[in-house]
Parts: C-alpha cells; sequence; structure tokens
C-alpha cells in the first residue's frame, strides 16, 4: 500500500443543469473540440501560401464540414465502441446500442466515422480527399485533450494500480490508487500532438495532399500505444493472446501503419 494517495476530486460531471435538461462536460468537449477546430482549420485554410496548387475549402465550405464531423464522430464512436469492446454485450441488448448518453465512444470508431464524413464532404465540394484529411488531422488534437480531461472529470476509463505519489483513488475502482491515465493521455494524445501539428502545419503546409495526415497517424499511433501502457484494460476484454497486449494497442497498429504509408506516399 502506497504512502501518498490523492483521492478523487469531487468533480460534478454535469456542468449545467436546467430544470431536467443537464449538460456535461462530456458533451462540452466534444463540443468545444469542433468548434475550435473549426475556427482554426478557417484559419489555416484562408492562409493561400500554404496550399500551392491545391484548392483550399472556403469559409462557406468549412461551415458544412462541421456538422459531417459531428456526425461522423459520434456515429463512427459509438459504432466502434459497439463493433470492437462490447458486442457480446449490445448483441444481447441492442436497444442500448442508442443511448450513448451512457458513454461509451471508441476513438477508433470515431476516426473511422471522421474519415468517411470528410471523404463525403470532399466529394461533395469537389476537393481533394487526402487534402480535406490533412486539414482536420491538423486540428483533431484539440478535441482529444479536451476529451481525455473530460473522461477523468466523468472518474472514467481509469489506470492501472500504481504505488507513484500521484496515483488516484478512483470511485468505483477500489480502494487502491491508480494512475490518472486520463490525464498521461491528455498529455500524450492531446497536448503534444497538438504542439508538434501546429509547429508542422505552418512548415509542411498542404501542397502534398496526405503528409500531415500521415504525421497525425503515426503520432497517434505513439502516443496512444504508450498510454496503454498505464491504462486499465475493458474488464470484458482483458490483456490480448494471454500477455501485455491491450485492445486499443491493438487498434492504434494500423493507424501508426497507414499514417506510416501515407508520410511516404506524400513524399
Amino acid at each position: 500500500m502506497p504512502v501518498f494517495a490523492i483521492p478523487f476530486p469531487v468533480i460534478d460531471p454535469v456542468a449545467v443543469s436546467l430544470g431536467p435538461l443537464q449538460i456535461r462536460w462530456y458533451a462540452l468537449a466534444y463540443i468545444g473540440g469542433l468548434l475550435i477546430g473549426w475556427w482554426w482549420a478557417r484559419r489555416l485554410a484562408r492562409n493561400t501560401a500554404l496550399w500551392g496548387s491545391v484548392t483550399a475549402p472556403g469559409d462557406a465550405a468549412l461551415d458544412d464540414l462541421i456538422v459531417y464531423m459531428a456526425l461522423g464522430i459520434v456515429l463512427g464512436g459509438r459504432i466502434g465502441e459497439v463493433v470492437f469492446y462490447n458486442l457480446p454485450y449490445f448483441a444481447a441488448n441492442p436497444g442500448e446500442i442508442f443511448q450513448i448518453w451512457h458513454g461509451g465512444m471508441s476513438f477508433h470508431g470515431g476516426l473511422i466515422g471522421a474519415a468517411v464524413a470528410a471523404h463525403l464532404f470532399a466529394r461533395a465540394k469537389g476537393l481533394q480527399t487526402l487534402s480535406v484529411f490533412d486539414l482536420c488531422s491538423t486540428v483533431v488534437p484539440v478535441g482529444l485533450l479536451l476529451g481525455r480531461i473530460a473522461n477523468f472529470v466523468n472518474a472514467e476509463l481509469w489506470g492501472r494500480v500504481t504505488d507513484v505519489p500521484w496515483g488516484v483513488v478512483f470511485p468505483h475502482a477500489g480502494p487502491l490508487p491508480r494512475h490518472p491515465s486520463q490525464l498521461y493521455e491528455a498529455g500524450l494524445e492531446g497536448l503534444a500532438l497538438l504542439i508538434v501539428m501546429m509547429i508542422a502545419a505552418p512548415r509542411l503546409g498542404f501542397s502534398r495532399p496526405g503528409r500531415l495526415t500521415g504525421l497525425f497517424g503515426m503520432g497517434y499511433g505513439i502516443a496512444r500505444f504508450i498510454g496503454e501502457f498505464f491504462r486499465e484494460p475493458d474488464e470484458h476484454i482483458g490483456f490480448l493472446f494471454g500477455g501485455w497486449l491491450t485492445m486499443g494497442m491493438l487498434l492504434s497498429l494500423p493507424v501508426f501503419a497507414v499514417g506510416l504509408w501515407l508520410w511516404k506516399r506524400a513524399r
């Protein structure tokens, strides 16, 4: 038993209550990520020096893109949670598939949904799909940062048992302190990757479609793989193949591989 442990701070997951209407921090994280990403994407798209001969989306088109992305992220995230993480349960309880307010959103599923939405948007607007991917990939870490902080606020997706002095005793996770892995992931997948993309976007630009998407894919794959060493695997899945590999690690491998392929292809 460690000498030091930090009790989980009392944080109400509901940010605002207006009668029967409850607005949760998790929902605000999604909304904030989309709005900040939309604002930043508009600024990048207006910088014609970054695009070369590639056609950049205009302001009106980006107003539509946020709708495409919101639908893609929510639908893909929920379908990914059902298929990747708990298919037997949802097959037995199909009515709960649509109860997204009870939580359960897979990033990898959301990534696939966002990619499909971006492709449909590009076709509808006559733009190159990979250039739209590049623009979205540059701003995605904002949402990852806010989303992982919201996971901590919700006291969900906690880390493995630890004896480090900053271990946190999470409610519903037993009496032992655990790694605040949500904050680790916020730092790796969110803040660190955000800094990388903020530096890379103005230097690399969007003239070689797929390059920034490749950088994001490689960066996320590495960050998520590292973070999984501290995160408690889902109880109903555990470690895969009887070893140390988790579902999050397994799903991150193709993200890294596709990122590497796009990076080389763009070069």
